[in-house]
């Protein structure tokens, strides 16, 4: 299972010693781009989510080509 935890730079190195301590936890650190991009692609998976289950309906790509 992978989780990711969100811990403020002063505590950053505490937190990944504490993990790696763990025999069973291994820890990989990630930028705050590639965390930002993480964020949004789960958006999108729960937005999507959301259509395939009829809550929201999304827009159509001609309907979005207009706008831009």
């Amino acid at each position: 299972m992978k989780i990711l935890i969100d811990v403020k730079d002063r505590k950053a190195n505490f937190m990944l010693e504490l993990l790696n301590s763990f025999s069973f936890v291994k820890s990989e650190p990630i930028t705050p781009v590639k965390a930002g991009f993480l964020k949004e692609l789960k958006g999108a998976v729960n937005e999507v989510s959301l259509a395939v289950e009829g809550k929201i309906k999304l827009q159509s790509a001609k309907d979005f080509l207009k706008e831009v």
